[in-house]
């Protein structure tokens, strides 16, 4: 059995005529984490919606290990869980109440699924709320509640659509290490605004810009794919040599360049002799996707 998702020139355009993906093509392994990332309106919730088996791609083919999302979605479901981007607590009813109700619908037995439903609502850390209505909670206990509806389905492809959204820091962080920590054993798909949750987490990244997928790799694979892997800050104004790679200024008055391996150490090595502060560190996520995509992540308009 292949265990991997393989996407084959799926395409989607809306009845409005948008074209919201555009014969897109890849393959990832179904471990680990993958996080796809990208403007608003890049296409992110519709790729994992017609991945998740909630929506017909207007051509080409989509598989999970082996299944077709279309022909064989009754199979894929009761294999995947899924928190879309829209997903919504039961208001009238308490955490526990609602994963319980959740997994007796997935046909777990009411004993067990009122067990697992208080296992994974004390995994994501709502112990102490676990019986309050889901009306009184916050935005992020709220969030944190589909988590843990997912968690408790004990599915093998878990489906996230921007997770971490209305998290503060800390439970940001905290959902971050319970993601990573289910990941071992099951493959979890997420899209994310957050580029550094996507650089801490994901093992694989997909960057998707106007329906059209323009990388996907591990962190170590993206660096590769821009030829440039350091970034040095120094500032602007020193005479330097001609450098490899494209110099910008910033507003605090520090230039900085992507380059590669050789010419960052040359390049440092000149710095340091001139007694000149700087700091040099591999391309990141964001620098990859602000090259790649030409713009801050925060630009996009409209929604996925």
């Amino acid at each position: 059995m292949v265990n991997e998702i393989v996407c084959e020139d799926v395409a989607k355009v809306y009845d409005n005529g948008k074209e919201a993906l555009s014969a897109i093509s890849f393959s990832t392994p179904t471990r680990g984490i993958f996080a796809l990332i990208g403007r608003n309106g890049a296409g992110k919730t519709t790729l994992t919606r017609i991945l998740s088996t909630l929506l017909e791609p207007s051509s080409g083919r989509a598989t999970i290990n082996g299944l077709d999302v279309m022909a064989d979605a009754g199979e894929l479901r009761d294999r995947m869980a899924v928190v879309p981007q829209e997903g919504r607590v039961i208001p009238w009813m308490s955490p526990v109440q609602m994963i319980t109700s959740y997994l007796l619908w997935r046909g777990a037995g009411y004993r067990e699924a009122r067990r697992r439903a208080r296992d994974a609502v004390a995994t994501v850390g709502l112990q102490e709320h676990a019986d309050r209505l889901n009306r009184t909670l916050s935005g992020g206990m709220k969030r944190k509640s589909l988590v843990a509806m997912v968690i408790a389905s004990e599915a093998d492809l878990i489906f996230l659509d921007e997770p971490s959204t209305g998290l503060d820091p800390i439970s940001r962080k905290g959902l971050w290490d319970l993601l990573t920590g289910i990941s071992r054993d099951r493959f979890l798909f997420m899209t994310t605004h957050y580029l550094e949750e996507a650089e801490a987490i994901a093992d694989r990244i997909g960057i998707l810009d106007n329906g059209r997928l323009l990388a996907l790799g591990a962190m170590d694979e993206l660096r590769a794919s821009m030829g440039e892997q350091y970034v040095l800050r120094f500032p602007a104004g020193i005479d330097l040599p001609a450098l490899d790679g494209d110099i910008v200024v910033g507003r605090d008055g520090m230039a900085q360049v992507m380059t590669t391996e050789e010419v960052a150490r040359s390049l440092s090595s000149t710095l340091i002799a001139r007694g000149a502060r700087f700091s040099m560190n591999p391309v990141t996520l964001e620098d990859i996707f602000y090259r790649k995509v030409g713009t801050d992540i925060g630009n996009g308009e409209g929604g996925d």
